[in-house]
């Protein structure tokens, strides 16, 4: 990174710990924030190592997680742990599966993320933008921008996936997915000791209830296309059940089908609602790159409703919405369990090691961001000096997140309509704080005021 960038105030950011907590210290730590067991010397450092319990290592040197992502993708799967907090709510779907299945699953969903296919679904998401913006201009007083990106989102994802008039009640889907993220996300101590995932972790039973109705209603939803056929122009459901394996012929399951389709809705609406809504905090910081950012909007638009095609006219708008994501990862922390012995550096790494990449401290690394707890969009304009696996809002290498354009374009539209239309402002003695369950969240509602711009 270039050593020219400007040290400037610094946005809020989690506590990092400076001391050791020990079992119950690190698990009371975890059920209220992920990001509160990471070390604050995991961002000045290139890898650490400890055990609470079990062995565990925190990886931060972009050579040394290129090699877990890419190449030794079979040494490092997904951790034990994650499986069982998400498999309830998504089951072996992309995000779960490993090996064979994996590979089928992402052969036969990619081409439902083509660029032509993404870029195809604009106007939903420009139609959500808009309907978004009449909202806020119709609102009086402060406004929780991230309710109002949570409920934005979700209308793109429903509408991306279940377009036709099958009998969805998305609102059902909506609270049994906001239930989940909050509640059954939480780490049990059951979990830190390494309890087999048969023994029950009664913090999920409620929360996983309420998934397997929605999943009851997903299927429902899947039979009803199947049986009416796709629609005029093909949404994420009709792609899907279009979908095969292009070397097994093999088409998706109603239960992969299913699992799918909800991590898609729930990814899908949490990680883009999560970079909007922490894009707009940092507006409301930054009045400077807000004004940069509207003079831009409001050049490439004209007062309409930004599409698809304007894309390629908002490089700084993108950059917010980079750095956002470089601030705040939704996916503050990610683990996977060895399942051989290995050497990461000079590190030995034995089998049933957790490591984890703890996505957050490696974002504000010391050693490769300049003024790393900066907010400064313009690292961003040049994406060919960000070293890669240094920066990993959507993951890297064979399993990077299938949906990550999906998410940009939705972003990138609904910043630029708000930004061209509205002039924001902090509310004072509101600022959010950054927490992690499963995702990282404006603890306490991002507020701004809004004015015409």
């Amino acid at each position: 990174m270039p050593d020219t960038l400007q040290t400037v105030r610094t946005p809020v950011r989690a506590d990092l710990v400076t001391r050791p907590l020990g079992v119950f210290g690190s698990l009371n730590a975890a059920r209220e924030n992920i990001l509160g067991i990471v070390p604050e010397v995991a961002t000045r450092l290139p890898i650490l190592s400890g055990k609470t319990v079990r062995r565990w290592h925190m990886v931060m040197q972009p050579e040394l997680i290129g090699l877990m992502l890419r190449e030794r993708l079979d040494v490092y799967p997904k951790s034990v742990v994650t499986k069982m907090l998400l498999r309830p709510a998504v089951g072996d779907s992309l995000f779960i599966a490993e090996g064979a299945e994996w590979k089928s699953q992402r052969r036969t969903a990619a081409p439902a993320f083509s660029h032509r296919n993404v870029t195809a679904l604009g106007p939903i998401m420009s139609d959500a933008a808009a309907r978004c913006a009449d909202r806020v201009g119709a609102a009086q007083g402060p406004i929780n921008m991230l309710d109002e990106m949570i409920t934005t989102t979700f209308d793109v994802i429903g509408d991306v996936t279940f377009s036709g008039k099958e009998d969805i009640d998305r609102a059902a889907i909506h609270a049994a997915i906001e239930e989940y993220l909050t509640e059954a996300g939480r780490i049990s101590l059951l979990d830190i000791l390494g309890a087999p995932a048969w023994v029950p972790r009664p913090s999920r039973a409620f929360a996983s209830e309420t998934m397997r109705a929605t999943q009851v209603l997903a299927d429902r939803a899947i039979d009803a296309r199947r049986r009416a056929g796709p629609q005029p122009t093909p949404d994420l459901l009709d792609l899907l059940l279009a979908g095969q394996d292009q070397e097994t012929g093999q088409k998706m399951s109603t239960e992969t089908l299913r699992n799918n389709l909800l991590t898609f809705i729930v990814a899908g609406h949490e990680t883009t609602a999560l970079s909007l809504a922490w894009s707009l905090y940092l507006m409301g910081f930054d009045p400077a790159a807000q004004d940069r950012a509207r003079a831009e909007a409001q050049a490439a638009l004209g007062g309409r409703t930004a599409t698809a095609d304007d894309l390629p006219n908002l490089p700084f708008v993108r950059a917010i919405i980079d750095e956002a994501l470089r601030l705040y990862p939704p996916a503050g922390m990610v683990s996977r369990t060895a399942m051989a012995d290995d050497v990461l550096g000079d590190t030995e790494i034995r089998k049933g090691d957790t490591v984890m990449i703890p996505i957050y401290a490696l974002h504000r690394s010391q050693l490769l961001w300049d003024d790393p707890d900066a907010f400064v969009p313009d690292r961003f304009l040049d994406r060919r000096a960000i070293q890669r696996f240094a920066y990993l809002p959507f993951g890297d290498g064979p399993r990077i997140c299938i949906g990550a354009s999906f998410a940009l374009q939705e972003a990138v539209l609904v910043l630029a309509t708000l930004r061209s239309r509205f002039r924001f402002h902090a509310v004072p003695g509101h600022a959010p704080d950054p927490v992690m369950i499963l995702t990282l969240r404006p603890e306490g509602g991002v507020w701004l005021t809004a004015e015409p711009a």
